[in-house]
């Protein structure tokens, strides 16, 4: 199940990557009226693999955290997404996927089982975490394809 993992996360990563290198006029469109655009999502999914990667961290030094909820919204007006280089989050998304990928040959397998308690969810374990980082990366890809007519 490891090595899955490992394969759908380098997919995702390499999938995302290719999305931000879209040209402006690309990454300007929406997938549906009053929604992200391309380069929101992108900013997203750069902010969100750092939440995660935090996250991993955590679990794997500390006994059973509880760790906060992140409010994508908050994050989007706060950090200024409008203004926000693209170059600058595709160098921040990619090197902390690189380690989270690390991380995840390390630790999915021998250490999966380790409990942290998420704010709204409840108890969860660190191979959770790392499913969901694969899934919430294929969710976000989905808006990028449909935002792009593929």
């Amino acid at each position: 199940m490891g090595m899955q993992l490992i394969r759908e996360l380098e997919r995702t990563r390499d999938e995302t990557l290719q999305a931000f290198a879209l040209g402006s006029g690309d990454v300007a469109r929406t997938y549906g009226p009053g929604k992200w655009s391309i380069a929101y999502i992108l900013h997203h999914l750069s902010d969100s693999d750092t939440v995660f990667f935090d996250r991993i961290r955590r679990v794997i030094s500390e006994p059973r955290p509880v760790l906060w909820v992140m409010d994508q919204d908050a994050w989007a007006k706060g950090l200024d997404y409008a203004r926000v280089p693209l170059e600058l989050s595709r160098h921040v998304y990619e090197s902390t996927r690189n380690a989270i990928i690390y991380y995840a040959g390390e630790h999915y397998e021998r250490s999966g089982d380790l409990e942290w308690v998420h704010s709204v969810d409840g108890v969860r374990t660190l191979r959770d975490e790392f499913d969901k980082i694969a899934a919430h990366n294929e969710h976000h890809l989905r808006q990028v394809r449909l935002a792009l007519g593929r």
